[in-house]
């Protein structure tokens, strides 16, 4: 009978593990993945891997004239859909030095605003059911749809909107339609508690979210973060504010910039749920002013072929996510010869190479989730 040693390995003990969330998991709202390196319970290292569902957009807005690439523009974050073909329009109208009709542009305004509440009303459902709540999905819906319909009936889309249009909008408004939108916003703004009583009173909520990813302000400008995540953090930016665009410049009264600066998940639901309360503000104050204006053109009159004149500019918004930007170059063609585009999602997504080392694994999901991201606005 022969004695055997069998060796385990040099520091068998103390290799760390690598642990691969994706691309495909419940958590990261579609094909994200990250690469994490663990001590124990512990995130030791984190890197984003994105590019999965990559389709090379800015390459496409390239090869269409810019009456088609408003169809592009609006499916990169495709929760946000009408301000993502507003920055494009801004941008060619900018090139022409082209004014848009004052009719057109506060029903820009008021659109936008009803699109960030869409947007948010998704997060503000989604982010409970991650952290093991499914009830306030139920109710997101509910009131998105409410939104919905009257989205749909003046576009005719649900998701891509496809209203903007080079010079305003596609076409005037149906008739009735500012009353039926002014009741919609009215029914949803009367069932917001459930997002302030339900889920944000919630203590296990409060417990899973308040002191967990903090994000510091430094942190913030080093990523190029933007949006509710940004100002969670303290980093008190809106260009709506700070830039105003479109008719924002005449509602600073009823703009309000939400801020924290604790900059932890419960901060961010915090931002992203006050400042659906003030879209829902704001929208009605466009519907006020709207009711105010005299009758007028919707668009600008456009040749058949439309080509912007030689040079660039970049045109930025502040959409639901964060900064949206376009910089276009024209050479005089009917077509862009550079388009480039700056997502939101896409530098807000970074930061969490600095944001999850250090944290448990079981409180990965609810950090990811409090970052509020579109993985198609990150792959573009």
């Amino acid at each position: 009978m022969t004695e055997k040693t069998v060796g385990i390995g040099g520091a068998a003990e103390s290799t760390d593990m690598v642990l691969n969330i994706g691309p495909q998991h419940p958590s990261t709202h579609g094909v994200l993945r990250l690469r994490l390196v663990l001590d124990g319970e512990r995130i030791a290292s984190a890197e984003p891997v994105v590019g999965y569902m990559h389709r090379g957009a800015e390459k496409l807005f390239e090869a269409r004239d810019y009456r088609q690439i408003v169809m592009l523009a609006n499916r990169h974050d495709w929760l946000s859909a009408f301000s993502n073909e507003l920055g494009v329009v801004m941008a060619v109208e900018r090139m022409l030095g082209m004014e848009v009709p004052e009719r057109a542009v506060w029903m820009r305004t008021l659109l936008a605003e009803l699109n960030r509440v869409l947007n948010h009303l998704m997060f503000l459902g989604s982010y409970p059911l991650e952290l093991g709540g499914i009830t306030p999905i139920f109710h997101a819906f509910r009131e998105r749809e409410e939104l919905q319909a009257v989205m749909e009936e003046i576009s005719g889309g649900r998701m891509h909107y496809m209203f903007n249009r080079v010079g305003g909008l596609k076409e005037d408004l149906p008739a009735g339609w500012l009353g039926r939108a002014r009741a919609a916003i009215a029914d949803v703004n009367t069932r917001m508690d459930v997002y302030d009583k339900l889920v944000h009173g919630n203590e296990i909520f409060r417990g899973r979210t308040r002191g967990v990813g903090v994000l510091s302000a430094e942190a913030v400008h080093a990523y190029g973060v933007s949006g509710p995540i940004a100002r969670a953090s303290g980093v008190d930016f809106d260009l709506r504010r700070d830039e105003p665009y479109l008719a924002y410049g005449e509602l600073q009264d009823v703009l309000k910039v939400v801020t924290r600066t604790e900059g932890d998940c419960l901060a961010r639901f915090e931002c992203l749920l006050d400042q659906t309360h003030n879209a829902l503000d704001l929208a009605v104050a466009c519907l006020d002013r709207m009711a105010e204006l005299p009758p007028g053109p919707i668009n600008q009159r456009l040749p058949k072929v439309l080509k912007a004149p030689e040079g660039a500019t970049y045109a930025w918004t502040e959409n639901p996510l964060g900064i949206n930007g376009y910089y276009l170059v024209s050479k005089g063609e009917k077509t862009p010869y550079r388009l480039k585009l700056r997502s939101a999602s896409y530098n807000n997504i970074q930061a969490l190479a600095v944001l999850l080392p250090g944290q448990l694994v079981a409180d990965m999901v609810a950090i990811l989730g409090s970052l509020f991201f579109v993985v198609g606005d990150i792959d573009k």
